[in-house]
């Protein structure tokens, strides 16, 4: 084989130098950048910025002057979009020791609200309820699986949502379920007669609550004596006497409000306090359920990306939005993980042959959770 020879060296000195600078001009040319290039990441840099602050503003803040909360789920209920991923249950599931194990996402996203309805009944301690209310119904799933179990019982939900109680009612003409019904009603002034029902389940509506002691109030009011009350809310953590959240907790948690329209979030322990202090409760009992749930955040965001078409011809206004909710439930996840909030679960049991009108020394006790 006939070897190649280099002849670099054969070239005269001014050809060397000219090469020289021909290679010197080509690295120059590499290293700096062309100033189109240069206006290009510039324009890119500062639209990542823009966006940045326009996802970083929230988008519903809740409103005391105004209450926005049920024109919000009137918005969700139309678009369909909340109810084609999460079904009729617009709350966490719940996943076993052993589903999270073997991984979240073998399990079926909507199997596991079904499953939180069950093990949210076991936790209330509830024996046959005959009067059900259900604080924050949503579309009416929940409501539809207690009417199905107790088929004995008259179950009764209430939203601050229209469209929501539209949207129950037909989905139990469509199922044959009679025993149940929905209303628009405002869980802070019930107007149902006192102590009407025998088990009140409030599941994930106190967020929105912004009194949380009237709204707890409200709920005993609204139960009989030997009834129960079941509460599953999110909760921030709690803090002990001289404990303050730090200034980054602050500005998480300020999203968390603002974003879903919420006005502030209180512990479970604070429920529990409210319990007590009422007076009309006994038995009190608190749980954190955040391993049980905190699957359900990404697990939401997983199932848009194995079926994203129904987002996909919605158009640009609804890819914005979905892209805000994505965003979202990812700080909720990271919120959970991170201890900064809590899912509390809260038990109690109005007292036997106590109106809602009696007066008790219990409410100057110290509270005793079991």
């Amino acid at each position: 084989m006939a070897k190649v020879q280099c002849h670099c060296n054969q070239l005269t000195r001014p050809a060397r130098r000219r090469q020289v600078c021909a290679h010197a001009s080509a690295l120059q040319q590499l290293s700096s950048p062309s100033p189109q290039l240069l206006g290009v990441v510039v324009a890119l840099a500062a639209l990542a910025i823009a966006v940045k602050r326009v996802l970083d503003r929230p988008s519903r803040t809740y409103d005391a002057d105004d209450p926005n909360v049920g024109r919000a789920y009137d918005d969700w209920t139309r678009e369909g979009i909340l109810e084609y991923y999460w079904g009729d249950h617009i709350h966490l599931g719940y996943y076993t020791d052993a589903e999270r194990a073997a991984g979240y996402k073998r399990k079926d996203f909507k199997q596991a609200k079904r499953d939180f309805v069950d093990e949210m009944l076991r936790f209330s301690s509830a024996q046959r309820p005959k009067r059900i209310l259900d604080v924050g119904c949503g579309v009416g799933g929940t409501s539809r699986i207690l009417a199905a179990k107790f088929s004995e019982a008259s179950v009764t939900g209430i939203t601050l949502s229209p469209e929501q109680a539209a949207r129950a009612t037909n989905l139990a003409k469509e199922q044959g379920i009679n025993n149940c019904t929905f209303k628009v009603v405002d869980a802070l002034n019930m107007t149902f007669e006192e102590e009407s029902f025998d088990l009140v389940w409030a599941c994930e509506s106190g967020e929105h609550m912004p009194d949380k002691e009237k709204y707890v109030k409200e709920m005993l009011r609204m139960l009989a004596p030997g009834g129960h009350i079941a509460i599953a809310t999110w909760c921030q953590r709690d803090l002990q006497p001289g404990q303050q959240f730090t200034e980054k907790e602050k500005g998480q948690l300020q999203f968390l409000y603002d974003e879903w329209a919420h006005p502030f979030f209180i512990s479970k322990e604070e429920y529990g306090r409210i319990l007590e202090a009422s007076g009309k409760a006994q038995q009190v009992h608190l749980e954190d359920w955040t391993p049980q749930t905190v699957p359900t955040w990404r697990h939401s965001n997983w199932v848009g990306v194995w079926d994203p078409w129904i987002v996909v011809f919605k158009g640009p206004i609804i890819w914005y939005k979905t892209i805000r909710e994505i965003i979202m439930i990812e700080r909720m996840h990271r919120a959970f993980s991170q201890g900064l909030m809590e899912y509390g679960m809260i038990r109690a049991q109005k007292p036997q042959g106590q109106s809602s009108s009696d007066r008790s020394e219990a409410g100057k006790q110290t509270p005793q959770y079991a």
